[in-house]
């Protein structure tokens, strides 16, 4: 970790102020003049705000841009010394202690603003750099992955816990790059994010960059070959289908669903897999989760074949006559709003067997005088649908749904009649 220069220390030499431009010196000496303004670079200033040195800071960012068009305009490729000094100054600007929070009062997106970088007029050039370097044909990815190696890859992958969306930005862009660039590391970096999930998922599930690196993931998961690995599966299984168990769930869940329909529609055989692995983490007091487990599930059947939909039909339909009778209106609206789906609705007539039994109890509920009009309302436009589509198994279940109900009245009729007997007696 490098230090943070302020006014009471003294600087390193390597720190000279007065190098010219590279537009200033012939084209011979500028690899020379290269190195040692990514060694004046590697000074790391403290920003906080009576640091003092702030000529010393405007001479680095100005060293900062003109290395940014450095290597735009470079048309040779970068030497091993080169880029050995390039990753140095990279590390020794971005792996930095991160500003932390109370664990009583940790940080939440939706109430509390971030704390953003106090530095970031240094750190987006050093970042902006960092993604110049990454995608310049001049960057040899033999010489690269000596320096850009696991232990780089796994600090840099400590920073996506920042604050700062900008920087989350950044890393974001960037270990895209490294991950394109760097073949050889892909399977690292794909373990190195699965690590970083399992400890959000099973301890803390605190980390701001979860929505970051699942955007990442989306693309990795776009560029898998058929037929899918068993590594690809097990990550999905391990690593990404657990991801719904974090009450936070909200912050990251359009880019984990985006991430799982990938899985879908390269290979749809997975459906049992993923659908029966979001029914275990199913939230039971956050209507707000299922709501959005809901729409998710919605989408995923609209790509599970029939063969994988009859086998999630029975654990799926349990859950779904578990929303309908919901006492949060909009969780129930929610379920009921899978029978506008004709896709869905089409699958279901395969299986009615199955799933009669299980969701007529909850409609009919519903249907004798729900308070909310529209749950009313559409709790008998479906059984309209199951009667259009099977009116002989609907009235079957009809029957054998009232006899149950009967039975279950005559029982109570017998309890209370015994209760009233024991109180008369007492």
């Amino acid at each position: 970790m490098s230090i943070a220069y302020n006014s009471t220390m003294q600087l390193p030499p390597e720190f000279v102020s007065n190098l010219p431009m590279f537009s200033d010196v012939p084209v011979s000496e500028k690899p020379q003049l290269f190195l040692k303004k990514l060694k004046l670079c590697s000074v790391r200033f403290d920003f906080s705000p009576t640091s003092g040195f702030d000529q010393q800071k405007e001479v680095k960012r100005q060293t900062l841009l003109d290395l940014v068009e450095y290597v735009n305009a470079a048309k040779g490729p970068f030497s091993e010394t080169v880029i050995a000094e390039f990753t140095k100054m990279i590390a020794a600007n971005i792996f930095r202690p991160l500003p932390t929070r109370s664990r009583d009062q940790p940080f939440d997106p939706e109430e509390d603003e971030p704390i953003l970088e106090s530095a970031w007029t240094h750190l987006h050039i050093v970042y902006e750099f960092f993604l110049r370097f990454m995608v310049s044909t001049c960057t040899d990815a033999k010489v690269a992955k000596k320096f850009i190696n696991t232990e780089f890859i796994t600090k840099f992958l400590e920073l996506f816990d920042s604050e700062d969306p900008r920087e989350r930005d950044y890393l974001k862009t960037i270990l895209h790059r490294i991950y394109g660039k760097l073949m050889v590391h892909r399977s690292f970096v794909r373990k190195s994010i699965a690590n970083v999930f399992y400890r959000f998922i099973y301890e803390t599930e605190r980390h701001n960059g979860v929505a970051e690196l699942l955007e990442i993931l989306g693309s990795i998961i776009n560029g898998f070959a058929l037929p899918l690995k068993d590594e690809h599966k097990q990550f999905l299984k391990r690593a990404l289908v657990p991801l719904h168990k974090p009450g936070c769930i909200g912050q990251y869940h359009q880019q984990l669903s985006y991430c799982i329909s990938q899985y879908m529609e390269k290979d749809p055989t997975l459906a049992d897999i993923i659908i029966k692995g979001i029914l275990k983490f199913w939230p039971v007091t956050n209507s707000q989760k299922e709501i959005l487990f809901l729409s998710e599930l919605e989408e995923l059947l609209e790509l599970t074949q029939p063969q994988q939909f009859e086998v999630v039909a029975v654990p799926l339909f349990q859950v779904v006559a578990r929303c309908i009778r919901s006492p949060h209106f909009q969780v129930a609206e929610r379920a009921l709003f899978l029978w506008n789906n004709e896709y869905i609705v089409q699958q279901m007539s395969k299986s009615l067997s199955d799933i009669i039994p299980l969701v007529y109890g909850p409609l009919h509920q519903n249907t004798v005088g729900h308070w909310n009009p529209t749950v009313l309302s559409l709790s008998q436009n479906v059984q309209k649908m199951f009667r259009e589509i099977d009116s002989v198994a609907w009235d079957t279940y009809s029957s054998e749904y009232q006899a149950l109900v009967d039975k279950s009245a005559a029982a109570k009729a017998k309890r209370d009649q015994v209760w009233a007997r024991l109180q008369s007696a007492a």
